[in-house]
């Protein structure tokens, strides 16, 4: 049985005053959710952030990194720094990073092999613009992601990341894919996994929804069965993220 994992992902969002303040907030609200937990945030809020969820079950993950340890790399954060400020979860591929700050799959794949030598989990993005949805090219499309971000990755490997299902076109814009056209594209993950690798590894692998989960549609979604959590955006920065991460323990 797969646990679910819900990740809030904060984005460029909370000083490190405000991250504590929410820490506050929604520490009581999933200290009994049955799945893992995880506040994904700004890299300035990672070490108040991690101070602020000592002593309880959440875990702490960073929206970036940079595939080289140290040097002259102005503005960027090393995958040592985060380990060392405790760190986990590293999310990997957004389409943010890919569509605004022009991140490819050859990147992509570096980072996610980065992430496994630091000791981190990968959460890796994947999923389809509105034109490649309408047009019927979506699975072909992230089929092709899959392959080229996990170019060179064993199955041992893979058996530990997440995958996150993140259809573009209901990020930030309230729309959100149907239960079934969620269910169906991560039941397509894992079919490419198998394809990639094996069975068991696909059915170890868990595999989040990304697009604009929130309290009201988190029960249905995480009850499909190739759906093991979600990766939160808007929903991770109220109190409405306690009721997402509860709605696992159905």
């Amino acid at each position: 049985m797969r646990k679910k994992i819900i990740a809030g992902n904060w984005k460029m969002n909370m000083t490190p005053s405000q991250a504590v303040a929410l820490c506050e907030t929604l520490k009581p609200l999933v200290k009994d959710a049955q799945a893992d937990v995880v506040f994904c945030v700004p890299a300035i809020d990672i070490v108040p952030v991690v101070a602020a969820v000592e002593g309880t079950d959440i875990a702490v993950g960073a929206e970036n990194f940079y595939i080289e340890d140290k040097g002259a790399f102005t503005g960027e954060i090393s995958a040592p720094m985060l380990v060392e400020a405790g760190v986990k979860y590293i999310i990997i591929g957004h389409s943010e990073r890919r569509d605004i700050f022009g991140e490819n799959d050859i990147l992509i794949n570096q980072k996610v092999k980065k992430a496994f030598a630091s000791g981190l989990t990968p959460i890796l993005c994947c999923g389809e613009s509105l034109t490649l949805r309408k047009n019927g090219t979506y699975k072909e499309w992230i089929a092709r992601q899959i392959a080229w971000d996990l170019t060179g990755i064993t199955a041992d490997q893979v058996k530990e990341l997440v995958i996150a299902y993140e259809p573009i076109w209901a990020i930030g814009t309230g729309e959100t894919a149907t239960s079934e056209q969620a269910q169906e594209v991560c039941k397509l993950i894992r079919d490419i996994i198998a394809e990639m690798y094996d069975t068991d590894t696909a059915e170890k692998v868990r595999i989040q929804y990304g697009g604009s989960m929130n309290a009201a549609n988190a029960a249905e979604l995480l009850a499909m069965p190739d759906i093991d959590g979600g990766l939160i955006g808007g929903a991770s920065l109220k109190p409405d993220f306690g009721v997402v991460a509860n709605a696992a323990n159905a």
